[in-house]
């Protein structure tokens, strides 16, 4: 979505040229492999874990930080490195993102008119409000000591992490429809209308 917008902001012109059927099976397919890459080491790992703390996870769903702690083999190390390699492959993406919207800012920027660069700013904020969602869920929900005890704080992020961002992505995307727009309106008006 970065790349995209950084190419219909910042090359117009030639949007259809670049951002052709072939990029985007590219992408799409680079998206895929990694996702399956990530999946196959996690599961090849987890399979050769021999586990002897119990079989309850504190989780509503098997995540690996919550299989390590059940963990009494020598796979950490391996594990580690997996997540080494998912956390460069993500920073990778992150820059990536930071230096499109670095680019996209500094044209818009240089947009002389008001109205030019209010419409370039929308077509950007539903994917920064979407991976600014992602980011910080994430970042609460894995950025804390792995061994540390169980919460109900830890799965109300589980849910927020997992739930929240898929939920809310066509809800956020749409908002730009002009009849979305009169909807929300609507039920907003009927809603405060049944409340007095």
């Amino acid at each position: 979505m970065a790349y995209d917008r950084d190419v219909a902001i910042c090359q117009p012109l030639h949007y259809e040229t670049v951002m052709n059927r072939g990029v985007c099976v590219q992408m799409a397919a680079g998206a895929w492999a990694s996702g399956v890459l990530i999946s196959f080491l996690h599961t090849r790992n987890m399979l050769a874990i021999s586990f002897c703390r119990g079989n309850t996870v504190d989780q509503f769903f098997c995540e690996i930080p919550q299989l390590l702690k059940l963990s009494c083999s020598d796979s950490y190390l391996t594990e580690m490195g997996v997540i080494l390699f998912i956390v460069g492959l993500a920073l990778c993406c992150f820059v990536f993102i930071i230096v499109s919207y670095v680019q996209i800012i500094t044209t818009v920027l240089r947009i002389p008119s008001e109205q030019g660069r209010h419409k370039a700013f929308s077509t950007c904020l539903p994917h920064l409000t979407v991976l600014s969602l992602l980011v910080c869920t994430g970042i609460f929900a894995y950025l804390k000591p792995l061994f540390s005890t169980s919460s109900r704080l830890d799965l109300i992020v589980a849910v927020f992490y997992s739930v929240l961002p898929p939920v809310m992505n066509p809800i956020i995307y749409s908002m730009r429809n002009k009849e979305i727009k009169a909807s929300m309106r609507k039920l907003t008006r009927w809603w405060l209308s049944t409340k007095n």
